[in-house]
């Protein structure tokens, strides 16, 4: 079982865990721009299930290239760059975790997401925004997980090991939400 520290505490990432979540981003990899935009968007017509910009229509807000622009969000090409970058990085943070024994996204790419997301998270008065923001995120990924692997793959065990991997990558982010410098 691997180690990582942040904030303090020490967290595991097992064997197993990471055996599901390489297993299953495996299986997702070559569809990721799709699967990115899914994630920010919502499911096909035939999935009821909802991802951030319909649980959380005000999260658009925190977007600049969304904020005045008349594109559709399905059609919107920042959105769809943004949309698969956000999902590979958190999914190849996931793969990597136990291996490297911490979250490998770049430093300077944890201190810019940290920074970033401070502005647009607190610089609007917008106090206790974060955790609900993480709780729509890790939703929506879980549920776009869920909806990409085979039915017999996904279950407590992937849930969990995915939950896991999420939470360490959003715990190394807010150790960087401070003001930029």
């Amino acid at each position: 079982m691997a180690f990582s520290e942040w904030n303090g505490a020490a967290v595991s990432f097992s064997e197993e865990q990471e055996e599901l979540v390489l297993k299953s981003w495996a299986i997702m990899k070559k569809d990721s721009a799709n699967l990115g935009l899914r994630f920010f968007l919502k499911y096909a017509a035939s999935f009821p299930i909802h991802m951030i910009f319909e649980i959380a229509p005000s999260a658009k807000n925190m977007f600049p290239f969304l904020r005045d622009s008349d594109v559709p969000l399905e059609k919107n090409p920042k959105l769809k760059t943004h949309a698969m970058s956000v999902f590979v990085m958190t999914c190849e943070a996931a793969a990597q975790l136990r291996k490297a024994g911490k979250i490998t996204v770049r430093d300077t790419t944890l201190k810019r997401l940290g920074a970033t997301h401070f502005k647009a998270l607190f610089s609007r008065n917008r106090d206790g925004i974060v955790d609900h923001f993480v709780q729509v995120t890790r939703f929506a990924l879980l549920e776009t997980i869920k909806e990409a692997v085979p039915a017999d793959m996904w279950g407590p065990d992937m849930k969990n090991a995915w939950t896991e991997a999420y939470n360490q990558l959003v715990a190394a982010i807010k150790l960087e939400m401070k003001p930029a410098a």
